[in-house]
């Protein structure tokens, strides 16, 4: 056989092999890529989608940055201390437009977490969005820096944590150290947390809610679970939302929870019953026995 012969034989042979191994990436996922795990999802109202929610879920942590992936917060006007203004802001794009369509995660486009910087005031709230795309809520501040965290997803985008600080003026009088804390009393409810936090390892925790010393057993469900979990880090107020695993609605309501780092981390429990969502509050070290513990009431 002739070189060109051979030369032009070895190329078909080629070709055939890649149109082959394409056929193979197509079937199995793009060739020299890992598969990506995603969350499952289910249409919302508004063409968007939602998540299982009464799954586990958690994600990295989140909320120290106000821009990601070239997508920013910007506050337009904040609250005062009378909570006569309430505060606005906007999510802008890669290219500088304003955010307008975003994506329904636990029944909601946008969760917005406050906390001042010593931790006090803790709120988990749903703002509005106006057609131009500018979110406000009525938010109950007090003086001195507190942390915003937005945790959303653009349609069409990335699953995002933005967070900024407000500072509202007056007299600020810092919240005092809270020692480790695994019973918290709200209202005339007692809820009890078991468990550690491991870092870089998922770890379950069981938050049992009790009332005048009998289990609740008919929690009601608070935005597609029977409880939301909300972990900040001391330091950074770095942030994770985490999900219960499936359960009954009471008195247990079990989670996992991965946080990325050593330390001591702030837990906020909202759980609803008799028709009104409450919050419990906690305060964990990473493998911590909970010398000292205390009881923290809210």
């Amino acid at each position: 056989m002739s070189t060109p012969v051979k030369v032009v034989g070895f190329v078909l042979a080629l070709v055939v092999v890649f149109v082959a191994a394409r056929g193979v990436g197509a079937a199995t996922g793009s060739v020299g890529e890992l598969p990506m795990l995603t969350a499952d999802h289910v249409p919302g109202s508004h063409g968007e989608r939602d998540t299982h929610t009464e799954e586990a879920a958690s994600h990295t942590a989140g909320g120290p940055q106000v821009s990601e992936q070239g997508y920013a917060m910007r506050v337009l006007s904040q609250p005062d201390a009378d909570g006569e203004r309430p505060l606005r802001f906007v999510i802008d794009d890669p290219t500088g437009h304003v955010v307008q369509l975003y994506d329904l995660v636990h029944e909601k486009p946008l969760h917005l977490i406050s906390a001042g910087r010593d931790f006090s005031g803790f709120q988990h709230v749903h703002p509005t969005l106006s057609d131009d795309g500018v979110w406000s809520v009525d938010l109950d501040l007090s003086p001195g820096t507190t942390r915003l965290i937005a945790d959303f997803t653009p349609r069409q985008g990335p699953a995002l944590v933005l967070g900024t600080d407000v500072d509202v003026a007056g007299d600020y009088a810092p919240a005092e150290p809270t020692p480790v804390t695994r019973v918290a009393r709200v209202d005339d409810y007692r809820v009890e947390l078991a468990g550690d936090l491991v870092s870089g390892e998922s770890s379950p925790l069981t938050l049992s809610v009790t009332r005048h010393g009998g289990p609740i057993t008919d929690l009601q469900p608070y935005l597609g679970a029977y409880g939301h979990l909300v972990a900040l880090r001391e330091g950074d107020l770095a942030y994770l939302h985490v999900h219960p695993e499936e359960s009954g609605p009471g008195p247990e309501i079990p989670f996992r929870a991965e946080v990325p780092s050593e330390g001591r981390y702030r837990l906020f429990l909202d759980f609803r019953h008799d028709g009104v969502v409450r919050t419990a509050e906690f305060v964990v070290s990473t493998g911590s026995t909970d010398v000292g513990e205390s009881d923290h009431e809210h």
